[in-house]
C-alpha cells in the first residue's frame, strides 16, 4: 500500500478484538487513489497518490493551496 504524496499518510497498525477480548494485529489501509490533477499555476497535469479525504479538500481549496498547507512540492 502506497502513501499519500501530499500529506504522507500511511496505513495504521490496529487490533481486531474478539468477543472473548483476544487481540490480534491487523492493518487499517487508507483509501488511496491515483489521480491526474490539473494545476492551473503550472498549466499542466500532475499525477498524485491521494486519499479520498485529500480529494474532497482539493475540490474545495485547490491543489496548490492544499500542497502549500502540507509543505509538499508539485513537480
Amino acid at each position: 500500500m502506497a502513501k499519500s504524496d501530499i500529506t504522507g499518510k500511511r496505513k495504521l497498525k490496529a487490533q481486531n478484538v474478539s468477543h472473548s477480548n483476544i487481540k490480534t494485529k491487523r492493518w487499517q489501509n487508507l483509501n488511496i487513489q491515483t489521480r491526474r490533477l490539473w494545476v492551473p499555476e503550472l498549466k499542466k497535469f500532475v499525477t498524485l497518490n491521494v486519499t479520498t479525504r485529500d480529494l474532497r479538500t482539493i475540490d474545495k481549496i485547490g491543489v496548490t493551496e492544499y500542497a502549500k498547507q502540507h509543505g509538499a512540492k508539485l513537480a
